[in-house]
């Protein structure tokens, strides 16, 4: 059969052919990137039913050279999954609980710095004068149960911008032991470390403690790292043993009533999800509030966070008078679980087995107020998820926080929350943190998958990186990570003070073997 052909067919053949070719021309030279680009085209005109377009047309060839590229998009296992133009412009610190070396890297996911330690860390921070702090997980510990209840670490370290040690100090003792997070107090060159004190059941016992075995306070303490004496570095400090009450035995001083005393700390609460029974407290992160000169401790296993007084004395802080507030160091605030003081019911209950609470910059969205990783929300549901979110203190002026009329600190709700869009999407049953940038983005820490995202404040996730190195070293793109947990991580903007002292040279990714295109974005 003879087909007869319309010389617009022939045409047609010809331009297929044209197109082919010009599109072999362009083809990348790296068939094997990881890496795809999205480009917003959302300025191009379609010109397809225009019968005159020969496929030379000036006006589209500009458009074309004109495109925006506001994405990076990979497929990598490990390093770089996600850059956008929405992301904040920084640079992000970790390190990780089974290796030994913190990292810096921009948001390409190319390494920057590195800091090298003979221990690896649960919490490094990048300080104003360039110093790397950062704690130390020993490998062993003088009283072996402090390393069964998790997150120990024993000492902390400042190591300068040459890479070289410059201060440490350990708790490691039968009866204390450093352990989670560390702060560094900008305005006096301080560091606040948390340390467990371990009681014998005896001492428990004498404080109205009903549990028949050892107990572990908690314990804020301050050291002056210019100070070479060990004993005198210490410069205030502050423990939870001083400030409980109990209703079990009312021949005991701290007798009391638990409702009618929430600035004190019930030492018969039990908690959820307590893994070593000495610890009921389990702090996991202190933070300090310059402004207001009061700290915030964060306490797993109650499922909330607590504010002291850091204007008193040592003496005045085991008391329940002196300092700016008058109270001593009894908790001026408290939120998240009332029923942690004999309040409410567990309708009432709004934070369980957080991390990370701090108080975001007074610049920043929501500024003053404070966010937490809240890991477990659905803890009597069905699925697993977690959630990031903010509580307003409602501090006043001054310093000063009210009780509502039922006896409970406010607020009834949080101010912001973000869950993924299928929420079981995000979770980490432990570990993590989140922090709010200066853009009003949010950078998330999903520590038990060594994931790190940040979303805007409408919830879109912009950036993403996994932690290329676990227990066994800097992994090879492909690999699937063992341990890599991270336990925070922090996100410093491009004019941060602290980056003025190193070069910042890209040095590419840290795990071996990638390949992809990205450039960052103003």
């Amino acid at each position: 059969m003879q087909l007869n052909k319309s010389p617009s067919f022939y045409f047609s053949i010809l331009l297929v052919l044209f197109t082919f070719t010009l599109s072999g021309c362009n083809s990348s030279s790296s068939d094997d990137t990881s890496s795809d680009v999205t480009v917003d085209d959302s300025s191009s005109d379609d010109t397809s039913d225009d019968s005159s377009d020969d496929g030379y047309d000036d006006e589209s060839d500009e458009e074309d050279s004109d495109v925006e590229v506001t994405e990076y998009s990979t497929s990598n296992s490990i390093g770089l999954i996600l850059n956008s133009a929405d992301a904040q412009n920084g640079y992000t610190l970790f390190g990780g609980q089974r290796f030994s070396t913190t990292y810096l890297i921009d948001n390409c996911g190319e390494m920057v710095q590195s800091w090298s330690s003979d221990y690896s860390t649960m919490s490094s921070y990048l300080l104003e004068n360039g110093n790397l702090l950062h704690t130390g997980r020993l490998q062993s510990a003088e009283n072996s149960e402090f390393l069964r209840a998790g997150g120990d670490s024993g000492r902390v370290e400042i190591i300068n911008e040459q890479d070289e040690l410059q201060w440490y100090y350990e708790f490691n003792s039968d009866t204390q032991f450093m352990h989670h997070d560390v702060e560094y107090i900008e305005s006096t060159g301080t560091v606040l470390v948390m340390v467990w004190k371990k009681h014998s059941a005896a001492e428990a016992e004498a404080v109205g403690y009903s549990g028949n075995h050892a107990l572990w306070s908690e314990q804020i303490i301050e050291l002056d790292p210019t100070v070479e004496d060990t004993e005198n570095a210490i410069v205030w400090q502050w423990d939870s043993w001083d400030h409980i009450v109990q209703d079990e035995d009312l021949t005991i001083d701290n007798y009391g009533v638990i409702s009618e005393n929430p600035q004190l700390i019930d030492v018969n609460f039990t908690g959820l999800d307590v893994e070593y029974e000495a610890d009921p407290i389990h702090m996991n992160a202190v933070t300090y509030n310059e402004e207001l000169d009061q700290i915030m401790i964060n306490t797993r296993n109650y499922s909330e966070f607590w504010i002291i007084d850091h204007s008193t004395s040592t003496a005045e802080a085991a008391s329940h008078s002196g300092g700016s507030r008058g109270k001593g160091g009894d908790l001026l605030y408290r939120w998240g679980n009332p029923q942690a003081y004999d309040m409410g019911d567990a309708d009432d209950q709004k934070l369980f087995l957080q991390h990370d609470a701090y108080w975001i910059d007074d610049d920043y969205v929501e500024g003053g107020q404070v966010m937490i990783f809240n890991n477990q929300p659905n803890y009597y549901g069905n699925s697993d998820y977690s959630s990031i979110n903010v509580v307003d203190t409602q501090v006043s002026d001054a310093g000063d926080y009210t009780l509502n009329d039922d006896g409970t600190y406010g607020p009834d709700d949080f101010t912001w929350t973000y869950v993924a869009d299928d929420p079981t999407d995000f979770y980490a049953t432990n570990i993590s943190g989140a922090q709010r940038l200066d853009n009003g983005n949010t950078i998330i820490d999903e520590g038990t998958t060594g994931t790190f995202f940040e979303v805007t404040y409408e919830g879109d996730v912009v950036w993403k990186y996994v932690t290329p190195v676990d227990e066994t070293g800097v992994l090879t793109q492909g690999d699937t990570p063992g341990s890599n947990f991270t336990f925070r991580i922090n996100k410093y903007p491009k004019d941060y003070i602290g980056l003025s002292y190193y070069s910042l040279s890209p040095s590419g990714a840290i795990e071996n073997g990638s390949d992809y295109s990205c450039e960052l974005f103003d």
